[in-house]
């Protein structure tokens, strides 16, 4: 069980969202290098870094300053508008270890597992952001949040775990920013049913309580972003936790 410190990108700030609101932005008075540093000699095994600008737009727009970041040591996974394969070779170069993929990987899973074949399962992580809808059903989100789609996730995961997925990022929406705690259902029933695949949890996590509480799930790892900023978790939580899990 890792943690993984989330830092969300915005205009070169660190800030975090709500939900995935836009509107609904706090900017931390860091800098994200430096953040990304501290992080790392605290025992982060990984770094989450998220393009808010890259997302938006629809391409990554932040390149410079995720490089920069990654040149400051420890693994970095990054994702944010990525759309084409040249979006996953910039990244790479930039000393990202692993690009996260989503609204392509929904829309286009046959594109996705072409990339998985190309790049290889230990470079790339699907991002399977779900909300429920009206009905109860979860459904995956796509352009930054903004949409939903009609996908049948489990499909999805069968076809990619077919193809060579390892890695897959979850965040259930809904809890995102809320400092609510995690659905550890939602993780619980992910990882019984496609034990193969490497979870990482996204959304919710407060504190040790909760990074213990995800351990018994099955998943991998967890995302930690708010928690981490405002002192809820500590930042010696993120060695203690690893070696404890």
């Amino acid at each position: 069980m890792k943690i993984i410190p989330a830092i969300d990108l915005a205009g070169g700030r660190v800030v975090r969202l709500k939900q995935g609101d836009f509107a609904a932005q706090r900017a931390f008075d860091h800098d994200a290098a430096a953040l990304a540093r501290r992080y790392v000699e605290a025992g982060a095994p990984w770094l989450h870094l998220v393009d808010l600008d890259g997302a938006r737009a629809g391409a990554p727009a932040q390149v410079d300053l995720i490089a920069r970041i990654a040149a400051g040591g420890g693994r970095v996974q990054a994702g944010g508008g990525v759309r084409r394969r040249d979006d996953i070779e910039r990244l790479l170069d930039a000393g990202v270890a692993r690009v996260v993929v989503g609204s392509v990987a929904v829309r286009e899973p046959r594109t996705f597992a072409d990339w998985l074949a190309a790049f290889g399962p230990g470079r790339l992580c699907l991002a399977l952001d779900l909300r429920r809808d009206r009905a109860g059903h979860w459904r995956p989100a796509v352009d930054a949040w903004r949409g939903d789609s009609d996908a049948d996730f489990a499909a999805l995961l069968d076809d990619g775990a077919a193809a060579g997925l390892r890695h897959v990022l979850t965040t259930d929406i809904g809890r995102d920013g809320m400092a609510d705690g995690p659905n550890l259902a939602l993780y619980r029933e992910l990882a019984a049913r496609w034990p193969a695949l490497a979870w990482i949890a996204s959304g919710g996590v407060r504190d040790r309580g909760d990074v213990a509480a995800l351990a018994a799930t099955g998943v991998a790892a967890c995302v930690a972003g708010t928690a981490l900023l405002d002192g809820t978790l500590a930042l010696e939580d993120i060695a203690a936790c690893s070696r404890a899990a």
